[in-house]
């Protein structure tokens, strides 16, 4: 009978392996190098110049718990040098060594007990991220198709697996993991001239920075997939034309690329896999990863701004790269992995409320620290104008349930630094009770998936009533009219990166993810999509041109909804991405930006109409609106700030709220706009009624009269191809006017 396989108790490490790492995780006698007490503060390597002259970097981590710290050094050649760090207070291990100077890469190796059934797992045998660093230097490099063995804190291959990950491993991860690097930089912005925009003006624009600027044709083929080449005229040329306001950047933090997509031969695009919150990711880098990403990203914020264009980043301090218990150790987990994240009451186990398998603990002292050193860091050093924060309810938790009153939102509540900046948040996390959408408090706004929903059932006639159509349209008073909102505290979109495009939403009902590797069983099954009468791509002309007006109905409806419009790059010229509605892993042409679309006659008309939307909601303070409607009469007359009117040209009852329907006027007085200018005279506009008809067939609309106007000019019609330049048509009211079948007529009252 064979010999029964002994299982290893917790704290149990592999024998020594040829070219392991543990002769090194014991402690050098003596340190290579010099090094002095430095200081604890800031967090992070800094370089500096001392009064007696003496140049150096002050080294200081934070590691709780650990029982000691080696500061890693990198040469040119990548020979290791270690230092132990002997200083401690309050947690925080630093020195400060000479001769350390900008571009010099780094990593830690922390000491502490082995034991994942307590939530230990200190493994000086690994090289860890500074989660401060500033800069990082080099990917982690794949073996075989896969992450190596040796970047992962447990045995991977251990023969019972059901206890790999409490089988320590001692395989040094150095010469396999990115290194940060010590960055000085003592830029003042003196030069750049934030735009301030204000949020009831703001039009955002969701972008990749590689896939926005990759297959460019005016952008040179060395910068393109970079933060220069998004700083390039011809790139800045195309923004500006648009009309919008703010670029909102998929992640930009140092992210890594998950193991199972690797062994498919994929990578992860979008970035949420943070494992730097300080570092711009190197791989966006067209000068250099040595430091020179820091100072090429901060040039692309420059140019952005000199063209009136804000700049808001996408962040993901929700969950990290280390994945769940079975994942690498690559940063916090080998610093403080109890400290870092939220585990269960196994504390072998992780927390996940974000479906990525950790969630930070961000209720601990230092875990809030890290994220708002990083957040101001961004404001403050790198120019940055704003934040979107991916599964912001997760941020939100206190212990377990999300909670408003929680301590990261009334640490940004009260930072004088981050409470002037713009802040949006994905209002849901994959936990119980984590949808939150209209619960932030004020000072925020939020992704407002109610009016995507409401919007794109309307036009594909799926929307048994009008009623919460009425409420998006008008800035979703229903969710934000508490508190001292504003309309301005939803983000209005159809679309986002996560999901169909504009263009795959009229031509696909099903999710076509075959490219992913999972059998398309990855992606939402909720598109609310409507394929306009073939699946995918079609040489149908009728059905093509119906797609191309529902388009600009799409569009059309989203720019003149009351709130924050966003849109996604490629949208405004019908970019697809074959089906695909969860591209995440597509570094490929599905999903860069293919500009040869504008060639197209229809694609440039579609571009051109959402440019004049855009100028036409910054000229017109109706439809940006400060101030939500009260609906009620505020002159002798009767007529009222917003009214809804039906086909026959009457007032909406409450009967005709509940009663399905697909027309539907909005009238917007000018008249009525509460506010005053920066010079304190009352804000007055142009009144306009909205005529949206997601019908098949063309209806007649009766034009509303007094006291409402005396006459009308279309100023738009999606029903037409081309809109042009020229004045509208005139009618006058009372009159019925013909809606073409599935269309948005936009008149302006003229008398």
């Amino acid at each position: 009978m064979p010999e029964q396989e002994t299982i290893p108790a917790a704290g149990d490490a592999l024998p020594a392996q040829p070219g392991s790492a543990l002769n090194g995780a014991q402690r050098s006698a003596a340190p290579a190098v010099s090094v002095w007490p430095g200081a604890p503060t800031p967090l992070g390597a800094r370089f500096r110049v001392g009064p007696d002259g003496a140049a150096g970097t002050n080294f200081a981590l934070w590691a709780g718990g650990a029982e000691a710290v080696d500061l890693c050094l990198f040469d040119e050649r990548g020979a290791e040098t270690r230092v132990p760090l002997a200083e401690l207070t309050h947690e925080i291990w630093h020195g400060f060594v000479p001769g350390v100077l900008p571009g010099r890469r780094y990593g830690y190796r922390v000491h502490g007990r082995w034991d994942p059934w307590t939530g230990a797992r200190w493994n000086p045998a690994k090289l860890l991220l500074d989660p401060y660093a500033r800069a990082v230097d080099g990917a982690i490099k794949i073996k075989h198709s896969s992450l190596p063995p040796e970047v992962y804190g447990h045995v991977r291959d251990w023969p019972q697996q059901q206890v790999a990950d409490t089988v320590r491993d001692d395989r040094d991860s150095a010469p396999y993991v990115p290194k940060g690097v010590v960055v000085h930089d003592d830029d003042d912005w003196s030069d750049d001239h934030r735009p301030k925009t204000p949020w009831a003006d703001s039009v955002i624009y969701e972008l990749h920075v590689r896939g926005f600027t990759r297959l460019h044709p005016g952008i040179p083929e060395e910068l393109r997939g970079t933060y220069a080449g998004l700083a390039h005229p011809a790139a800045i040329e195309h923004l500006v034309r648009l009309g919008v306001t703010a670029v909102e950047l998929l992640p930009v933090h140092q992210f890594a690329h998950e193991d199972h997509l690797l062994s498919k031969g994929l990578r992860n695009y979008w970035g949420y896999n943070s494992i730097g919150y300080f570092a711009p990711h190197a791989g966006y880098a067209a000068s250099g990863t040595t430091g020179q990403q820091v100072g090429e990203f901060k040039r692309m914020v420059r140019a952005l701004h000199a063209a009136g264009i804000e700049v808001i980043l996408d962040v993901v301090y929700n969950h990290t790269a280390e994945a769940s218990e079975l994942g690498p150790m690559l940063s916090l987990r080998g610093i403080d992995n109890r400290g870092y994240y939220r585990l269960q009451s196994d504390a072998r186990r992780y927390a996940d409320y974000t479906g990525c398998g950790n969630t930070l603990h961000v209720v601990q002292p230092h875990v809030l620290r890290l994220i708002t050193d990083s957040l101001r860091y961004w404001v403050t050093e790198m120019g940055v104008d704003g934040f979107r924060f991916d599964l912001a309810a997760a941020l939100a938790r206190s212990m377990h349930d999300v909670d408003m009153l929680s301590p990261f939102l009334a640490v940004i509540a009260q930072d004088p630094v981050l409470r002037r900046v713009k802040l949006i948040a994905e209002p849901w996390d994959v936990g119980s009770g984590g949808y939150q959408v209209g619960s932030f408090p004020p000072l925020w706004t939020e992704w407002n998936d109610r009016y995507r929903n409401a919007v794109r059932d309307f036009w594909r006639g799926a929307l048994p009533d009008v009623r919460d159509l009425g409420y998006r349209l008008s800035g979703s008073s229903d969710l934000y009219a508490w508190g001292g909102r504003r309309p301005y505290a939803s983000v209005n979109f159809v679309t986002a990166h996560d999901g169909f495009t504009l263009r795959d939403l009229v031509s696909y009902e099903r999710k076509h993810n075959e490219a992913n590797g999972e059998g398309n069983r990855d992606g939402s099954d909720d598109n609310r999509a409507w394929n306009c009468g073939a699946e995918g791509e079609t040489t149908d002309e009728r059905v093509r041109a119906l797609r191309r007006r529902q388009l600009r109905n799409l569009l059309t409806t989203l720019l003149l909804s009351t709130g924050v419009p966003m849109l996604v790059a490629g949208d405004e010229f019908g970019r697809t991405q074959r089906g695909n509605n969860n591209a995440y892993c597509q570094d490929n042409e599905i999903s860069w930006v293919d500009w040869s679309y504008l060639d197209d006659p229809g694609c440039r008309a579609l571009f051109e109409l959402t440019s004049r939307l855009i100028a036409l909601r910054h000229e017109h303070p109706v439809l940006r609106r400060r101030a939500f409607f009260s609906g009620r009469a505020h002159s002798a007359d009767g007529l009222r700030d917003l009214a809804w009117f039906t086909a026959r040209g009457t007032e909406m009852t409450e009967r005709d709220w509940y009663a399905p329907a697909a027309t539907l006027g909005m009238y917007l007085s000018g008249r009525d706009i509460p506010g005053r200018d920066a010079r304190g005279v009352p804000v007055v506009d142009d009144s306009f009624l909205a005529v949206l008809h997601a019908g098949d067939r063309p209806v007649s609309f009766v034009l509303p009269g007094s006291p409402w106007a005396e006459r009308y000019e279309v100023v738009v019609d999606t029903s037409r191809e081309e809109q042009g330049e020229a004045p509208g048509v005139v009618h006058r009211a009372g009159v019925a006017v013909t809606v073409p079948g599935r269309a948005v007529l936009l008149l302006r009252v003229v008398g």
